[in-house]
């Protein structure tokens, strides 16, 4: 695979008290993003869930979180497409190939938002989604903290409507 070859990483940092989490992009493949997730970002809603406080604050924490790591890797590999798409050297095929990946990026981040306003809809408590080149991942949050084989064929109607991926390509996990 020729082309456009960009390798970034984006290291843990700490801002206003709030640890946010690692990602890994080499050469457009990402790292899982539901792994090594931590931190505290996001606030709390006293009257969200009707599970226990303690599990509330963890899951809520966990989506703003997921939603903040997903953003800043995406805000990092858009600024080093453009980059690379502006160097004064770069020929037309690296203009092009950037320009293509900016449009890529920027599609993930519709369809992810299409399918985390379509699961929460359906009545759940709270979802976010990582879309890849080659399937898409879904954490959703229930009032019970488990998915029932109903609620996996729902969101993953969800995503192959809104992805165009077949049902291997869509992996659906509940939030603990």
């Amino acid at each position: 695979r020729g082309g456009l070859n960009l390798n970034w990483n984006y290291e843990q940092e700490t801002a206003a008290g709030k640890t946010l989490g690692e990602s890994t992009m080499v050469d457009g493949q990402t790292e899982d993003p539901l792994v090594g997730a931590s931190g505290t970002a996001g606030q709390e809603d006293p009257t969200a869930g009707t599970g226990e406080a303690g599990q509330t604050s963890s899951s809520n924490s966990y989506f703003a979180t997921a939603r903040l790591n997903r953003q800043q890797a995406r805000d990092s590999a858009i600024s080093l497409l453009q980059e690379a798409a502006e160097q004064e050297n770069a020929d037309a095929a690296v203009a092009n190939e950037a320009s293509e990946g900016i449009q890529v990026l920027a599609a993930y981040t519709l369809q992810e938002a299409q399918i985390e306003n379509l699961v929460t809809a359906k009545g759940y408590q709270d979802c976010v989604a990582f879309l890849g080149e080659d399937g898409v991942s879904v954490v959703v949050a229930t009032d019970t903290g488990e998915l029932t084989a109903e609620d996996v064929a729902k969101i993953t109607d969800i995503a192959m409507s809104e992805t165009g991926l077949p049902a291997g390509s869509v992996k659906i996990m509940a939030a603990n």
